[in-house]
This record gives structure tokens, C-alpha cells and sequence, in this order.
């Protein structure tokens, strides 16, 4: 079940929490959002949260790092499917791309992780959560970087720097973070949609050529 589905449990529950806390941070920033904020989205006491979470940041991790177990779990089911890597690719690309819209809001505080810990604006310990944190998302995009080298092992690409070639991929997977807006009138073929228009910016930026978008 995703922690984005909305679910039937006690107020107090975790999955609750973290899908409050994660509009709460992405609305507000993690600096300017307190447990009180996340607290009164909830209907609820903060009490309830600390009986969970020592602190905000400890939550804040938490969604951070379930953002990121989000992308695991809709991605490494396409990379271990019995299909061309090319196909894996774009399939990956555009599950990656949905999942920035449909889990904006963790995705969000992925994102800002990224920048506190860039920033340096952290404790030792803190710092060393969102270093472990950022090992995780490191090992996400390698998924796609042994896809990426398979496809180019089969002459559909060439690569001169796979490190380059993800960051700009990913910029264009990623930008829905920062330009979607959720609609009540939002349907799942908008969203595909979208998520196809950006991943054949980002392939052709790689270097797939028409034909293969077209087939894949």
C-alpha cells in the first residue's frame, strides 16, 4: 500500500504522519515547519507525533527517506523485467517521472535534504543521517546508470560521461517537483502524459533517436 493512498487508521498512526508532515515541509520548508504545524494538519497533538519521532528532524528524515523507498519499490521491478535495456530505460524513466508527481510532496524533502546537507547546515548527527540518506538516493541512480551502460554496450547511445548523462537526465525526470501544481481534475493518462513528454526530453538528450522512442 502506498503511504500516499489514503488509508483508514488512527489519526496517530505513522503513515498519517509522515503524509502530513511531508505537505507541511514541502508547503513551508523544513526550517519554518514545527511538529505544532504538522500536528494541527493532523486534527491532532503533538503529543502523538513524539510518540513516534523524538524530533522534527528525526521526522523529517523519516520522509525523506520514504520518499526515496518509494522510488525503489516503483522502479527495481522494471530494471529486473526479461526486456531490452532500452525499454527498461524508458520505462524506468517514466515510472521515475510519475512518481515525482504522484509523491511530490516526499519528493519534495528528498530534494531539500540533498541541500541542507550541500549546505552544511546541520548538526554531526543530522549530518550523518542525510549522508547515509544520500548514499541511498546514490544507489538509486545507479540503477539507472548499469541500464543506461547496457544500452550504450548496445550501440543505441554513446556516452562520453555516464555521471553527466544521469544529472542531466534527471533534471528533466525531476523537473515536475518544482512546476506541477495537483489538480482535483487530474487523471492518470494527464499524468502519463507528462511523464512521457518529459522522459522523451531526457532520452533525446541522451541520444535515442526517434525511432527507438517511438518503439520503446
Amino acid at each position: 500500500m502506498s503511504v500516499t493512498e489514503s488509508v483508514d487508521v488512527k489519526p496517530q498512526g505513522r503513515e498519517d504522519i509522515l503524509n502530513a508532515a511531508a505537505r507541511c515541509f514541502m508547503d513551508r520548508g523544513y526550517t519554518m515547519t514545527s511538529i505544532d504545524d504538522v500536528a494541527r494538519s493532523l486534527g491532532s497533538t503533538k503529543g502523538r507525533i513524539y510518540h513516534h519521532y523524538r524530533s522534527k528532524a528525526d521526522l523529517f528524515f523519516d520522509v525523506f527517506r520514504t520518499g526515496m523507498t518509494m522510488n525503489f519499490d516503483t522502479v527495481v521491478p522494471i530494471k529486473n523485467e526479461a526486456r531490452p535495456a532500452v525499454d527498461k530505460l524508458r520505462r524506468m524513466a517514466q515510472a521515475h517521472c510519475r512518481a515525482m508527481i504522484r509523491t511530490q510532496p516526499f519528493q519534495r524533502c528528498v530534494w531539500e535534504g540533498v541541500e541542507m546537507l550541500m549546505r552544511g547546515s546541520t548538526t554531526p548527527t543530522q549530518r550523518a543521517t542525510l549522508v547515509d540518506l544520500q548514499a541511498m538516493r546514490e544507489n538509486y541512480a545507479d540503477i539507472f546508470r548499469t541500464v543506461l551502460k547496457q544500452v550504450e554496450r548496445d550501440g543505441l547511445v554513446k556516452i562520453e560521461n555516464s555521471s553527466i548523462a544521469l544529472q542531466l537526465m534527471f533534471m528533466s525526470l525531476n523537473s515536475p517537483l518544482f512546476w506541477y501544481s495537483e489538480r482535483d481534475d487530474q487523471n492518470p493518462d494527464a499524468i502519463n502524459r507528462i511523464a512521457r513528454q518529459c522522459t522523451d526530453f531526457a532520452l533525446r538528450g541522451l541520444g535515442l533517436n526517434e525511432e527507438l522512442l517511438a518503439d520503446a
